[in-house]
């Protein structure tokens, strides 16, 4: 008797992405067909789904007449920008119900769609996550690579389960993504979420290209942001070592104090203009950088208090009956 083929779902976020889609939007399909020519995919019930995150520059109405096109493309449009981690967690509680397995990608064809055959074969041999990896950053800039793996050595060392070289490209089983449901953290970093939630997993090497077309919509602000919200989702280090760091000034200012007595007992205190301003220069730096970073914690867990849902869905292509995954049909849903 012959295996149920799974049904596969591709997550594709996007944001002011009209001039790209009309390009990439084929690959993915071509891919979903080829899988299921191969026999590894459900080819009738397999799907694009394109998630926008709150454009504003027609790139709904772009995916709206793609889903009349082809009736393999679904479309999640989001009431606002919620940014691109919580555009792909509304794609992926999209599929949850619908398919065996999911995979998110980049709109704008940088992550080779030719690697989500080998994801989709460990997936069968029983792996629930596949990570993408990158097989190199020969493409970066110098700065760029620099950069990028030393923030990936930091995560490391700061105690986060981060997978080298891996950003938001990735398979999920259904098992996994109901895993990831669990977690409700209104700062989202789901590439150090995912290997949270445990399970089998395995990894696929592709190489980055540049972009098919368009251009860039994730500047280094926001990468800046992302790459902080990593640090202080996934790792109170930097607290402990600013503990660590008062303990030893305490223990360095003691010396200091009793040394400071002794020369003026002796006789031999020298007024010192430089030296006093050296000292309270760093004192007063450090003590701002510890106030900033704990300020930042702080801020996390007033965000986390307040519950504010992680999206909004505003509107769906193709039935306006169909359900969500938490089972609601109405506009105005989140998560």
């Amino acid at each position: 008797m012959e295996s149920k083929r799974p049904v596969l779902y591709v997550v594709v976020p996007c944001y002011n992405e009209r001039e790209v889609l009309p390009a990439t939007a084929p690959l993915f399909l071509a891919e979903v067909g080829s899988l299921a020519g191969a026999g590894l995919v459900d080819g009738e019930a397999s799907r694009v789904l394109f998630v926008d995150d709150g454009s504003t520059d027609g790139t709904w109405e772009v995916i709206e007449s793609l889903a009349r096109a082809d009736g393999r493309v679904l479309g999640v449009s989001l009431s606002r920008n919620f940014g691109h981690q919580g555009a792909l967690l509304a794609g992926l509680e999209e599929a949850m119900g619908a398919c065996d397995a999911a995979i998110t990608a980049d709109c704008d064809g940088q992550d080779d769609v030719g690697a989500m055959g080998e994801m989709v074969r460990l997936y069968l041999e029983g792996f629930d996550v596949v990570y993408g990896v990158r097989s190199s950053r020969d493409s970066d800039t110098a700065l760029k690579r620099l950069t990028a793996e030393a923030y990936y050595r930091l995560l490391g060392w700061l105690g986060a389960d981060v997978v080298f070289n891996h950003a938001d490209y990735r398979l999920m089983s259904s098992r996994a993504l109901r895993g990831l449901a669990g977690f409700h953290e209104a700062n989202l970093f789901l590439r150090g979420l995912v290997p949270l939630v445990g399970f089998p997993s395995a990894t696929v090497a592709y190489e980055r290209r540049g972009r098919v077309a368009g251009d860039t919509h994730y500047p280094v602000s926001k990468m800046v942001l992302l790459a902080l919200d990593g640090v202080t989702s996934l790792s109170v280090r930097p607290i402990r070592l600013i503990a660590g760091f008062g303990a030893v000034v305490v223990l360095l200012s003691l010396v200091g104090i009793v040394w400071a007595v002794v020369e003026a007992l002796m006789g031999d205190a020298v007024p010192g203009w430089a030296s006093v301003v050296c000292v309270v220069c760093f004192f007063g730096g450090a003590n701002l950088l510890a106030l900033g970073v704990i300020g930042e914690y702080v801020g996390k867990a007033y965000m986390e208090a307040k519950g504010r849902p992680r999206y909004i869905v505003a509107e769906r292509t193709g039935d306006p009956g169909r359900k969500g995954a938490d089972g609601e049909g109405a506009d105005g849903e989140g998560s």
